[in-house]
């Protein structure tokens, strides 16, 4: 289990509730008409909204799980899953990792980033400008060893975690 965790939720550009407590308020969903109810509900939670932390750091260390569906850019012709598919697949990442898996065994798991496994998912110390603004406000709001709830961007759906 990680010592912090956060239940962030991001749209498409901005978040707009904090992590780390409170439960945050979603926005308007995108779903899926076909989507299940389990699938609908991923979906309003990856991309809930936050606001912007005032003191945040220039540059913060990042690791990640992504999951991508047949709609996500750079998604390979392997990748056969919805939209909502590939969010409960994130979630089900998430609770692996809540239920005490090791990140690395969750990331060789359960990520479809080439090579993730062999860096443990890591994406190096990045600054808020090399991100995907949604990825970006998701992984900002978040502490050190803390974890962030499911947030989708156009590569797909993440599971974060913040290490420095």
């Amino acid at each position: 289990m990680w010592p912090k965790q956060a239940w962030c939720m991001c749209v498409a550009g901005a978040l707009v509730a904090g992590c780390g407590g409170s439960q945050p308020t979603a926005a308007a969903p995108k779903v899926d008409a076909s989507a299940s109810s389990a699938e609908s509900e991923c979906l309003d939670q990856a991309n809930g909204e936050h606001p912007r932390k005032p003191d945040e750091p220039v540059r913060i260390g990042l690791r990640h799980i992504l999951v991508r569906h047949v709609d996500s850019t750079r998604a390979d012709a392997s990748i056969t899953r919805t939209r909502g598919e590939a969010c409960l697949r994130a979630r089900e990442a998430l609770r692996a990792l809540e239920a005490g898996t090791e990140w690395n065994d969750a990331v060789a798991r359960f990520s479809d980033e080439k090579g993730a496994a062999t860096r443990h998912g890591s994406l190096g110390s990045l600054t808020r400008d090399d991100l995907d603004p949604a990825f970006a406000d998701a992984a900002f709001e978040l502490e050190a060893d803390q974890l962030s709830y499911v947030v989708e961007s156009p590569a797909g759906f993440h599971v974060i975690l913040r290490v420095d």
